[in-house]
C-alpha cells in the first residue's frame, strides 16, 4: 500500500518537471539576443484580411493598419475579403476606405462554395488580388501599433526565412470570462508554445499574424491545399517549415479584441481548439495530461491526504504557476497584470482541465455561424438535423 502511494506521488510530481521546462524555455527565449536585421528593409507588402461578421471595435482594429510607420502609405496595401455584400462588416470597411483615401485599400469577395474552411477560401481570393510578393496575413480582430509592419516583416530579410509569427494578447471589457481567457493564453497556451520552440523549433503560426511571401505559400501548394483543413494558421507555419524554410517566432505582441461576456461564450471556443488539436496530434494531446498540475495536486492529496502533502505539492504548484504567469505575461510580453490575476490562475487551470477532458468526447465544432465535424483530419460541414 505504501508502494502504491509513493508511486502515485511520484507520477503527481511530473507536472513540476514540465513547469521547470517552461521557466527555462521562457527565460531562454526572452533573454536571447535579437537577430540583426538589415537596416531599412521595407519591401512592398500586401496585408490580407479575411473578414466574416463584425468584431468588437472593428473600425479601430482596421484603422490601426492604416497608421503604420512604414514610409509612404503607398509602400503597402490592405486587401479585405468578405463573403458577400450583406456582411455587417461592409459599412465599416467602406468607412475606413473613405477615412484613409491616401492608402491602397482593396475590397474583394469570395465564395466558400467547395471549401469547408471559409477563411481559407477568402485567403485564396486575397492571394490572387494581392499585388506584392511579401504578404502579412492577420485576423479581423487584431489591433496593432505603428511599428507593427516594420517589426514583423524584418526577419524575412534573412536568407531562408519563410514566415514570421508573433504573440498576441487578448483584450476586452474585463469580464470574468475574458480575464480567464487572457490568463489561459499567457500562463498555459504560451507556456506550451515556448516549450515547443525549445524542443522542436517553430513549426506553427498564429492567425493573428503570419508574415510570409507568395513563393513560400506556393511551395506547399498554395492556400488551396488547406481549404478543407482545420487550424489553417498552424498548418501554414508547419508546411512552410517542412519545405525547408525557417519560421521565426517574434517577440512582438499584437492585441486582439475579445468578446466573452460569460464563461458560456469562452468554453466553446477553447473546446473547439482542443478538439482540433486532438485530431491533429492525438498522442501529444493526450500527453497534456501531465501538464495539468492542479489535477495531479488533487491526485496526490487523494493518495496521501495530509498537511505535508498539501504544503509540498500545493505550495510548489502555486509557486510554479505564479512564476510562469509573471515570466511570460509580465516580464516577457510586458502585459499589465493585477495581483488578482495571479490569484485566479488556479481558476483558469481548473477550467482548462475541464475543457481538455471534454475534448475527448467531441468530434464536432462550431465556428461563427457554421457547424462542422472532423473526419480523417479534414473539416466537413455538419449535416443539419
Amino acid at each position: 500500500m505504501i508502494f502504491f502511494r509513493d508511486a502515485i506521488l511520484t507520477v503527481a510530481a511530473l507536472p513540476f518537471i514540465y513547469y521547470l521546462l517552461v521557466l527555462f524555455s521562457g527565460l531562454r527565449f526572452f533573454l536571447s539576443s535579437r537577430r540583426s536585421r538589415p537596416a531599412g528593409f521595407q519591401p512592398p507588402v500586401s496585408i490580407l484580411k479575411p473578414v466574416r461578421g463584425l468584431d468588437p471595435e472593428a473600425y479601430e482594429n482596421f484603422a490601426s493598419f492604416c497608421r503604420q510607420d512604414y514610409g509612404s502609405p503607398r509602400n503597402y496595401e490592405i486587401v479585405f475579403c468578405l463573403g458577400s455584400d450583406t456582411d455587417p462588416a461592409l459599412p465599416v470597411i467602406e468607412r475606413v476606405m473613405r477615412d484613409f483615401p491616401e492608402h491602397q485599400i482593396q475590397l474583394v469577395y469570395a465564395s466558400s462554395e467547395g471549401a469547408a474552411n471559409d477563411k481559407v477560401a477568402k485567403l485564396v481570393r486575397l492571394n490572387e488580388a494581392a499585388r506584392f510578393e511579401h504578404l502579412v496575413l492577420c485576423d479581423s480582430d487584431v489591433r496593432v501599433k505603428p511599428d507593427y509592419l516594420r517589426s514583423v516583416v524584418a526577419p524575412l530579410a534573412e536568407p531562408g526565412c519563410g514566415a514570421v509569427t508573433c504573440f498576441y494578447a487578448p483584450e476586452g471589457t474585463g469580464s470574468l470570462a475574458e480575464r480567464l481567457h487572457r490568463l489561459g493564453m499567457l500562463a498555459d497556451f504560451y507556456a506550451g508554445i515556448l516549450v515547443a520552440w525549445l524542443l522542436d523549433g517553430v513549426k506553427f503560426a498564429f492567425g493573428t499574424t503570419i508574415a510570409t511571401t507568395k513563393s513560400a505559400v506556393a511551395s506547399f501548394g498554395g492556400f488551396e491545399a488547406l481549404q478543407n483543413r482545420p487550424a489553417d494558421d498552424l498548418l501554414i507555419g508547419r508546411l512552410i517549415g517542412e519545405r525547408g524554410y525557417d519560421v521565426v517566432l517574434s517577440r512582438y505582441t499584437v492585441n486582439t479584441r475579445e468578446d466573452y461576456p460569460e464563461i458560456g461564450d469562452l468554453f466553446p471556443k477553447r473546446l473547439r481548439w482542443m478538439v482540433v488539436m486532438r485530431h491533429m496530434r492525438p498522442w501529444g494531446h493526450f500527453g497534456l495530461l501531465f501538464t495539468h498540475g492542479i489535477f495531479w495536486l488533487f491526485v496526490a492529496l487523494l493518495a496521501d491526504p495530509s498537511w505535508k502533502t498539501l504544503e509540498i505539492y500545493g505550495g510548489a504548484y502555486l509557486a510554479a504557476r505564479v512564476a510562469i504567469l509573471w515570466l511570460i505575461g509580465r516580464w516577457g510580453l510586458q502585459q499589465p497584470l493585477r495581483a488578482s490575476d495571479y490569484a485566479m490562475v488556479a481558476a483558469w487551470d481548473a477550467l482548462g482541465f475541464t475543457i481538455w477532458t471534454s475534448s475527448f468526447f467531441r468530434n464536432n465544432l462550431r465556428w461563427r455561424q457554421g457547424a462542422y465535424c472532423l473526419r480523417d483530419g479534414k473539416l466537413v460541414p455538419a449535416e443539419p438535423k
